[in-house]
């Protein structure tokens, strides 16, 4: 698993007092920079590889400003071209919102999608994602 700690900005706060819900895609993005680095290790855009393909965000419990949120971002599918994350963010030990993402690993300049490379590959299976089932 990923871990990215953000500490919310009293912009992110809106007229109702929490953290407004455009924010927490925003959020969920930036606990994917280590992820970014993976495929694009000099974070040029030239070459870019990361294309979201799609991501549903489901809102667990109300964010505020005051108190650091922890971005957690495990590795839920690999598949040829591209991978699904599965995402949590917390506030003060509790789940706030969880999201499910798909990425494809794309050639800018050929206009298609690429296999991803198994270095890459190994280094995401350490971030698989367990689910837990309770009985």
């Amino acid at each position: 698993m990923y871990k990215t700690v953000i500490e919310p900005r009293v912009s992110e706060t809106d007229g109702v007092g929490h953290i407004n819900n455009t924010t927490v895609p925003v959020w969920l993005e930036a606990g994917r920079n280590k992820l970014f680095a993976l495929f694009n290790p000099d974070n040029s855009f030239k070459n870019w590889k990361m294309v979201i393909l799609k991501t549903t965000v489901e809102y667990k419990q109300q964010l505020y400003f005051g108190a650091n949120v922890e971005i957690k971002c495990w590795v839920k599918r690999i598949g040829n071209s591209s991978l699904e994350l599965y995402e949590e963010i917390w506030q003060k030990g509790k789940l706030s919102a969880k999201a499910n993402t798909i990425y494809v690993n794309y050639n800018i300049q050929e206009n298609k999608s690429e296999t991803i490379p198994i270095e890459i590959r190994n280094e995401l299976e350490n971030h698989m994602y367990e689910e837990v089932l309770c009985e």
